[in-house]
């Protein structure tokens, strides 16, 4: 597993981490403890050291699951997680007071003393441009509560609002091939200034498993099934925004693109690993077995210009006007 630095203060971590979602079991389906650790066991056995999770997924039992994990394991594993989407604060309960009580919450749940990373989860842009709810998140940094805090964004434009902050470590954004507008400018604006890039949503939702047909169902809890139209959340963050059907269509297309000895799942991660201002992909996985195949990304050739030219084409002609939701 190769590894790149993320900063504020300095830290390698790998190139695959794990996205932890899924651990939550409320919204890709249910997930029981023995499978959770099972995925959790394959990522650190593979090389991975990053962990991403939020407060809310599984109302903490994905931070839960971590912390319990953690404390039988001997890796180091960088774990960050979010907050901002629980009742308590989305959408208008942003206060000192209540993104204080929800940091203690999640220091609890992975029973450590400090948060690794923190990050603000899509909340609000009006939040993020008032601006003090980074105030209270150095002061919890000063304190020792939290090591590093970065956001969680839907666009472009809430990422570009957070690179003007002070101390801000990174920036996690939603980056595939069916998603490639960060690209064009938020990446080298955020290497410019040092922030890591984290990307979540890898293979759009696992539609760029290459492993989905029409007839593929998914369970009523999970966003796939509930949220394709952006029913419940941005809509951004099931299928990259496409409808599902279109994008079945679009990723039957991209297989024209394949190198040699690469499955799509595979050359959607090289892809994003291309890009140097990336500094983590946060890929999801069901079970161990796509934990290996997701690490093992990392020790893949880069993908040559010639098909990033041709991925870029297919992107502006055939996928850019099928997004839906910020972006």
């Amino acid at each position: 597993m190769k590894h790149r630095t993320f900063p504020c203060p300095s830290l390698p971590i790998s190139e695959i981490g794990l996205g932890c979602w899924q651990l939550g079991g409320s919204d890709w389906g249910s997930i029981d403890d023995a499978k959770a650790f099972a995925i959790l066991e394959a990522a650190t056995a593979g090389g991975i050291d990053f962990f991403d999770t939020a407060d809310v997924y599984g109302a903490g039992r994905s931070e839960e699951l971590i912390g319990r994990y953690l404390k039988q394991s001997s890796s180091r594993v960088c774990v960050a997680t979010k907050l901002g989407r629980t009742s308590a604060l989305y959408p208008n309960g942003y206060t000192e007071a209540t993104v204080r009580a929800a940091t203690e919450a999640s220091l609890r749940r992975l029973g450590v003393e400090a948060l690794d990373l923190t990050q603000l989860h899509c909340i609000p842009s009006a939040v993020l441009q008032q601006g003090a709810i980074f105030d209270w998140l150095r002061q919890l940094q000063q304190e020792g509560k939290i090591k590093r805090f970065g956001a969680s964004v839907e666009s472009d434009e809430q990422a570009l609002i957070c690179l003007e902050q002070e101390g801000l470590a990174s920036l996690q954004i939603i980056f595939n091939v069916l998603r490639q507008k960060p690209s064009f400018h938020l990446l080298e604006e955020a290497k410019k200034r040092g922030v890591a890039i984290i990307v979540r949503l890898p293979l759009a939702s696992g539609v760029l498993s290459g492993k989905f047909t029409p007839a593929t169902e998914f369970p009523a809890t999970d966003h796939r099934n509930y949220n394709r139209d952006g029913a419940v959340f941005n809509v951004g963050e099931t299928f990259a925004g496409i409808p599902y059907e279109m994008a079945l269509t679009l990723c039957d297309e991209i297989q024209a693109f394949l190198p040699a000895g690469f499955t799509l799942a595979q050359m959607a991660q090289r892809w994003i690993l291309d890009h140097e201002a990336v500094t983590t992909v946060i890929t999801g996985a069901s079970g161990p077995q796509q934990v290996i195949d997701n690490a093992s990304v990392a020790d893949l050739p880069p993908l040559s210009a010639q098909l990033h030219d041709s991925l870029r084409r297919f992107y502006e002609v055939s996928v850019a006007s099928h997004i839906r939701g910020p972006y």
